[in-house]
């Protein structure tokens, strides 16, 4: 299992980084788009589609909606609002977990959420990449959540008392949360320091470092609590010794689209 992971890694890691960094424009929304319609092909396997048809299906109206919000980019405040909506109703119903179920197990609810997740996470990424220094803010977002998930693995081995959600996901922790937080905002605190922000700008963005890193767990969280509901250990098979695309992703369609709407409220 790890040779496959790391063999899996090896292969994807520079495709991803060539796809972030080195696509501009309409080629970047395009590669971008690839991966979210990976992503809803297994999201409709959570929201009960077994056919292989109908989660191609839902694969395409969701590329086809792709392509009508690249074509009509005044619709990005509106989609990326939506998610700022839905990611504060997510934590609700992953705190009330089984409970809340009731409230969107069934499928049409389902695969409206899926749209809400999927979404905005490609318009966050297509309108943080059209801003200044568009390629430093994508990794900023990356390292953020990255930084919390590798404080949080070894903050809640360390010291992992207090279940965050065992109804949800048995294996995290409180402390593995506050593990995760103190290391990303030690991260944001360097690179404020490095560029010399004042102190109302690190105030600032150490605030909004918080804010993407919890709601980078509830990303997390929601995947699992959906995966829970359907009774599947992983997305898909897709990545070999990884899971599928949506396992990979899952803290980031939280994390990007409130990273977006931070830098659009910090520019106005």
């Amino acid at each position: 299992m790890l040779k496959q992971r790391i063999i899996t890694a090896l292969i994807l890691l520079p495709i991803a980084l060539c796809g972030f960094f080195l696509l501009e424009g309409s080629n970047f929304a395009l590669f971008i788009g690839l991966v979210v319609t990976l992503g809803a092909w297994e999201w409709a396997r959570l929201a009960g589609f077994t056919a292989q048809a109908a989660r191609v299906g839902f694969a395409v109206i969701v590329a086809l909606l792709l392509f009508c919000l690249h074509l009509l980019p005044d619709l990005a405040p509106w989609v990326l609002a939506a998610a700022v909506v839905w990611w504060a109703a997510a934590t609700f119903l992953v705190l009330t977990f089984p409970e809340s179920a009731s409230r969107w197990s069934s499928t049409a609810a389902k695969l409206v959420i899926g749209l809400l997740i999927l979404l905005p996470a490609w318009q966050g990424l297509v309108m943080i990449k059209a801003m200044a220094l568009g390629n430093w803010l994508i990794m900023a977002v990356m390292v953020l959540v990255w930084g919390a998930d590798i404080g949080a693995y070894f903050s809640g081995r360390k010291f992992g008392k207090r279940k965050l959600a065992p109804k949800v996901s048995p294996g995290k922790s409180w402390e593995g949360v506050f593990g995760g937080l103190v290391l990303s905002l030690l991260i944001t605190l360097v690179v404020g320091i490095v560029r010399g922000w004042s102190a109302g700008e690190m105030v600032a963005a150490l605030a909004g470092a918080a804010v993407v890193v919890l709601i980078s767990v509830v990303g997390d969280l929601t995947e699992s609590m959906f995966k829970r509901q359907a009774g599947i250990k992983d997305s898909s098979n897709l990545l070999p010794g990884h899971g599928g695309v949506l396992d990979r992703i899952d803290s980031l369609t939280a994390a990007i689209p409130v990273f977006a709407v931070l830098l659009w409220m910090a520019a106005s």
